[in-house]
């Protein structure tokens, strides 16, 4: 795809990122990751998707916590970025820079993935003792708070409890980064399961940024969560979703593990682009445009 000749200062698997001293500029290509690799195919329309999504609960939840969004109008791109304003729009933010803190902040509020694998082997959640009796894709009792670290590319994310998010951040920034996920958490899917969305899990980042903590780095995208039909939803077993579980899906059953991943097919191409802009209208009530 078309991108823009200003090589990024950082990389990450979708988004490069350019320093512009207090200030950065998040471009989210269209890149997808899936069991830790970047796969070689692109969804179309994916990195707007994002980008437009995350502006949206950015500014949704702001009353919840602040955010590091500056603008997404590319008449405030930097003049050497200028020149790429096409490929740009509707793809970047430019956000403050916050002081990240190293640990991804996940909530979730139903059973899937390695949480159901964990509860059906030891009846836990990332050490969190949760009722018998519980299915695939139950809601849970409450939400819960299951960070974890950060890894490079290439390498995989580590589960950790609180009392070690707790050493790793102090206890004082633990409690916040768990109470703010919380709160972000129960405010978007209260109004997702509205729009017919159940937001099974999520991940969050934060910083800190002239003493406050802040809400940075993409939310609540197909990307971080996983996104359920509402009117589909039933437990028991494995949920259709909006999000890139589908490209999981066909990967598992088209790919040992071993070696690189292989090529998408065209439909599944298709299906997932499909899918990630039909979450975006049915949260935010909008048609796809950028």
């Amino acid at each position: 795809m078309a991108g823009i000749d200003i090589a990024p200062d950082a990389q990450g698997k979708v988004r490069d990122l350019y320093d512009l001293g207090d200030q950065l500029l998040l471009v989210a290509t269209d890149r997808i990751s899936a069991f830790d690799y970047v796969l070689e195919d692109e969804i179309p329309h994916k990195g707007a998707v994002l980008t437009q999504l995350s502006k949206f609960w950015f500014e949704l939840l702001d009353g919840v916590v602040e955010n590091h969004l500056v603008s997404t109008d590319t008449s405030d791109l930097p003049e050497r970025f200028k020149p790429y304003s096409d490929y740009l729009r509707g793809r970047f933010m430019l956000v403050r820079k916050a002081e990240m803190f190293p640990v991804e902040c996940i909530v979730r509020g139903y059973l899937a993935g390695s949480g159901l694998k964990e509860y059906q082997r030891a009846g836990t959640v990332c050490g969190i003792a949760l009722p018998e009796g519980l299915q695939n894709s139950s809601k849970l009792p409450e939400p819960i708070f299951t960070p974890s670290t950060k890894a490079e590319i290439g390498g995989h994310d580590e589960n950790i409890s609180f009392e070690r998010a707790a050493e790793l951040l102090g206890a004082e920034d633990a409690a916040t980064l768990r109470d703010l996920s919380l709160a972000v958490y129960a405010k978007a899917a209260g109004y997702a399961r509205e729009r017919g969305i159940v937001i099974a899990d999520t991940k969050f980042e934060f910083g800190r940024l002239g003493g406050k903590v802040i809400l940075a780095d993409e939310v609540l995208t197909p990307d971080s969560s996983r996104f359920w039909p509402g009117d589909a939803y039933a437990p028991g077993h494995d949920q259709p979703s909006f999000d890139k579980q589908f490209v999981r899906d066909w990967l598992t059953a088209h790919w040992d593990k071993q070696g690189a991943p292989p090529r998408l097919p065209a439909d599944v191409i298709q299906k997932t682009s499909d899918k990630y802009i039909q979450a975006y209208e049915l949260i935010t009530g909008k048609d796809f445009s950028y």
